[in-house]
């Protein structure tokens, strides 16, 4: 039986990068190609975990705009703890 849209999810992942900038980054683990899937997720793992989850999948440009705006509040130097981020993506979240 073929996934609906509704039974999809994208997991993914809000990280603090390893190196000296330290940049918020987010890495959407299910839509990772097979040439770019080891380096992402060895990244990732390299990195300060923040946040991960499911997206759902029919909801995913409005949530990956969510998540935008939360890195880029992150990476001005504003403080996010995990409830805040899991409030605005609330409704995104399978």
């Amino acid at each position: 039986m073929p996934l609906t849209s509704d039974s999809k999810k994208v997991m993914f992942e809000i990280y603090r990068e390893a190196s000296f900038s330290g940049r918020y980054k987010v890495v959407y683990f299910t839509e990772l190609g097979e040439h770019d899937k080891e380096n992402e997720i060895n990244e990732a793992m390299r990195g300060e975990h923040i946040y991960d989850g499911f997206l759902l999948h029919r909801e995913r440009n409005q949530a990956k705009q969510v998540v935008d705006g939360i890195l880029e509040r992150l990476n001005r130097g504003e403080k996010m703890d995990t409830g805040a981020i899991e409030k605005e993506l609330q409704p995104y979240l399978a």
